[in-house]
């Protein structure tokens, strides 16, 4: 029978999504049939699965780590922030409504079926499943109707082990803190704990497991130093994104705004590791730098929304002159919606009825529609031919005239448009960098060259890496003998 085990953290960004995605590489390693499991994620990073339904981008990441293609089951609830104070609510990969926070607690035991019959239909397809948490068992205020941490975990009788960050500070505390505010029953489904993001001396640290375990009655699966390979892999949250302001000196420059609502940023990922290239995600408050050669606007949740954020940031203005200077722009999705014309919500999709002028860089409008594009495509740019794939998850149409110089070429249909000039662009397709001989050819029109690799292949090394670390730093062996058959 299949077994499973879950791994939660004492808080969020700990490094649950690399650990499961880690954990369950090494066992496939091993000769196991490993599935990931995430029974509620938050986050506008989206994927596309075989059903063509949408999951987060952490269940992706982890579905390749198991060398299986991504499934709906394997994140039946994902939340899509749209505001401060709510969210559009996907079950099973469809859109099953929007909620406010507060009405969503309310709603979540109705979620609760569609959780067990997700894990329930991936019991069938493997040895084992690797669980992960969402946020932190110790928000004990969201405990009543939990599907996520503890809720989840005594529902269907999956063991949990719990990780700390030591990185971040205080992590004997915030382990410690987590068994005090417990009820007893769910301190029990706690079997043990790691550390992850130690840096330096390991051996330092002895001292701290014990304190630990003597506190909580927990034992230590080890300590997982800071591993380099982490790098290369996808991020889920734009808090990564806040975090993280370096770069390198490339010989293009590449400017990308924090929206507000960002989405699907990892797009821009393949570019970022080109050593021709210095990409730098701007922060608000900040402006779009003069020298950037390229501006991309990313993908978002709330394409309206976020345009007004992008003017309240003066970013609209950089951007003029950015074209002024001979600059090049290139629209991802939402950020395509915004370089038109105009953009209208006579239905009300992202808020109140209302018709937004957009940038004006590219002749084309675009009309918000209740229903979601969402399917992984194919296909090649319309000038050169150079092949990519990728995926689409989107509302809304766009018409106009700059059409009719599309930027790609997507199932054999013409996608995208391009300006008169040439140096704007636009397309709805998500992942298009990954592939190396697109990379490579656009990069190419901007002067500098790429190593036209694609970028699956290098995520693939970095799981291995993160894989063969773990193995060497935690007790793999007594992780993967703690997993127990569901009780239910």
């Amino acid at each position: 029978m299949t077994k499973a085990l879950m791994l939660q953290g004492t808080g969020s960004d700990v490094g649950k999504s690399v650990l499961v995605a880690g954990l369950a590489r090494a066992a496939v390693n091993r000769g196991l049939s490993v599935r990931p499991f995430k029974p509620q994620n938050m986050s506008n990073n989206a994927a596309v699965t075989v059903e063509g339904g949408e999951i987060g981008r952490a269940q992706w990441l982890q579905a390749r780590a198991c060398k299986v293609a991504p499934s709906i089951h394997m994140n039946p609830v994902l939340l899509k922030p749209q505001s401060d104070v709510g969210a559009q609510i996907v079950v099973q990969g469809k859109v099953w409504g929007m909620a406010e926070a507060r009405d969503y607690q309310t709603r979540k035991k109705q979620l609760l079926a569609s959780v067990i019959e997700s894990f329930e239909a991936l019991k069938g397809d493997a040895d084992l499943l690797l669980v992960e948490g969402a946020g932190s068992p110790a928000e004990t205020n969201l405990r009543a109707g939990d599907i996520a941490n503890m809720g989840f975990a005594t529902e269907t009788g999956t063991p949990v082990v719990l990780i700390g960050d030591i990185d971040r500070g205080g992590v004997i505390a915030s382990l410690v803190g987590t068994h005090a505010v417990l009820d007893p029953a769910d301190q029990d489904m706690i079997k043990g704990f790691l550390i992850n993001k130690f840096r330096g001396d390991i051996s330092l640290f002895d001292e701290g497991l014990r304190e630990i375990e003597r506190r909580t009655g927990w034992p230590s699966f080890g300590v997982l130093p800071w591993v380099r390979a982490v790098a290369d892999l996808p991020a889920e949250d734009a808090v990564v994104l806040e975090r993280s302001q370096t770069h390198a000196a490339g010989q293009l420059k590449i400017a990308v705004p924090m929206l507000s609502r960002i989405a699907n940023f990892d797009d821009v990922d393949p570019l970022a590791q080109e050593e021709s290239v210095d990409l730098q995600f701007i922060p608000p408050g900040k402006p779009l730098p003069g020298d950037a050669d390229l501006v991309i606007l990313p993908g978002t949740k709330s394409t309206i929304a976020d345009l007004g954020f992008f003017r309240t940031q003066g970013w609209d203005i950089d951007l003029q002159a950015h074209i002024r200077r001979g600059g090049w722009v290139l629209g991802l999705c939402g950020g395509y919606q915004m370089l038109g014309a105009q953009i209208d919500d006579p239905e009300s999709i992202e808020g109140p009825a209302t018709q937004t002028p957009g940038i004006g860089l590219l002749d084309v409008a675009t009309i918000m529609q209740p229903e979601k594009q969402v399917r992984t495509v194919r296909g090649k740019a319309a000038i050169s031919g150079a092949a990519f794939s990728g995926y689409e998850i989107h509302i809304g149409e766009t018409k106009g005239r700059d059409l009719e110089r599309p930027f790609l070429e997507v199932e054999g249909i013409p996608h995208g448009a391009v300006s008169e000039d040439g140096h704007i662009m636009g397309a709805y397709v998500h992942g298009l960098f990954k592939s190396g001989a697109f990379r490579r050819d656009f990069l190419s029109q901007l002067g500098v060259a790429s190593d036209g690799k694609n970028h699956d292949d290098k995520t693939d090394r970095a799981l291995d890496n993160l894989a063969d670390a773990m193995e060497e730093a935690l007790d793999v062996d007594g992780l993967l003998s703690l997993a127990a058959v569901s009780s239910k």
